[in-house]
């Protein structure tokens, strides 16, 4: 049977698994149930199964041929807090959590994939599988590091896809450089003396000076980053007050800052520092500020972006394989373990065009299952390519 149709026998069951994973979802570093589906489903395929090695990670290997190089293929195992709306038989089981990212399907790939390299011999050397907990916003990634992942399975190189709705469907963009941007979040707490709405001569106003800190942060990215040098603030909470006739005396806010450019995390942090303290200080209040350094940017490198485009290409063809394209402002707990690796890619396979509430973490988004043989097929190649039969 050529691998085409290996690949076109096992979609409908990889489906089935996609769906079963979306109806049952759970939050990071509580995907209990879906880590014993993957570990299971895992060991049916003849893989050593390792659920040991990080919270609520499944690590497989899998080893044919002689060869002493190792790769590394990662899904993630996490849904979102978000209540679903969209109107499907597999909807959501679990009141308030969603697969609104996708990962039921990035899993779902991974382990058809992984069913089809136990039943072949067309590469040699060590895959080793990662189904990691938490990618969003917990760091699970870089907890599976800490906790020894890759001192247990050394590997030269590591690789992840991620569907993405705004891209051709069936397309895959992968780039040498950044691809995913680094994000930090800040906290800061405005302090000053409560008082009567009537009588507000009679205190300071902290809410006046976090309203005004809105407004003179955005001068960071405007007058403060080199205009070539991408970067993104945005202030996404304010908190403060709890009746209509009282100026409070706390107010909180919070956001976030996004670039590829890692040594923007230092020129961030100063920057509203400095910004928070001549505001607090304008208004008689006082200022606090807890500066948060999160995910890094995912940079591919150029070896293993040109190993994932090859792969591409055998996948769907040069002319739908992308290398040029916008890198996006979304961050990906995969940069600390392509950072630990050293090499590898991060790879996007197109969904094709959908509304914003539709979108990636949108309480309609409904994965393409139509991807998932195109997801399959890749990592396939990419084992191919990264680990041949007879050497490079």
């Amino acid at each position: 049977m050529r691998e085409n149709d290996r690949i076109a026998a096992i979609v409908p069951e990889v489906i089935g698994w996609r769906r079963h994973i979306h109806a049952n979802p759970e939050l990071g570093f509580a995907e209990h149930e879906t880590a014993a589906f993957v570990a299971a489903k895992l060991k049916e395929f003849g893989l050593a199964v390792h659920t040991d090695v990080s919270a609520t990670a499944v690590v497989a290997t899998l080893t044919k041929g002689t060869s002493g190089k190792a790769i590394a293929l990662r899904a993630e195992l996490d849904a979102l807090p978000i209540k679903e709306a969209a109107d499907v038989a597999y909807a959501s089981r679990n009141n308030g959590v969603m697969h609104a990212c996708g990962h039921d399907g990035h899993t779902a790939m991974l382990l058809g994939a992984a069913k089809l390299l136990a039943e072949s011999d067309s590469f040699d050397g060590t895959v080793v599988f990662v189904f990691q907990p938490a990618q969003e916003v917990l760091g699970g990634g870089k907890k599976m590091i800490e906790d020894g992942l890759l001192k247990r399975f050394p590997v030269d190189q590591v690789f992840a896809v991620h569907n993405w709705p705004g891209f051709p469907e069936g397309h895959i963009g992968v780039r040498a450089g950044p691809q995913m941007a680094a994000v930090d979040d800040f906290e800061i707490v405005f302090r000053g003396s409560g008082c009567h709405a009537a009588m507000p001569h009679l205190g300071d106003d902290p809410l006046l000076a976090a309203a005004s800190f809105v407004t003179a942060i955005q001068r960071l990215v405007s007058r403060s980053v080199d205009p070539l040098s991408p970067a993104v603030l945005s202030v996404t909470q304010i908190h403060g007050g709890s009746f209509n006739n009282f100026v409070p005396s706390e107010v909180e806010v919070e956001g976030t800052c996004r670039f590829y450019d890692r040594a923007l995390s230092d020129r961030c942090a100063a920057e509203i520092e400095r910004v928070v303290q001549a505001t607090a200080a304008m208004h008689g209040a006082s200022a606090e500020v807890t500066y948060k350094r999160g995910y890094p940017p995912v940079v591919n490198p150029a070896s293993g972006a040109a190993l994932a485009g090859q792969a591409g290409v055998d996948t769907v063809g040069k002319e739908r394989v992308s290398t040029e394209f916008q890198p996006s402002m979304g961050c990906e707990d995969f940069a600390f373990l392509l950072q630990g690796v050293g090499d590898g890619a991060y790879v996007w396979i197109g969904a094709g065009d959908v509304g914003p509430s539709a979108g990636l973490h949108g309480d309609r988004f409904i994965f393409t299952d139509a991807i998932i043989p195109i997801g399959i097929r890749f990592f396939l190649n990419v084992v191919q390519r990264a680990l041949p039969v007879g050497g490079n």
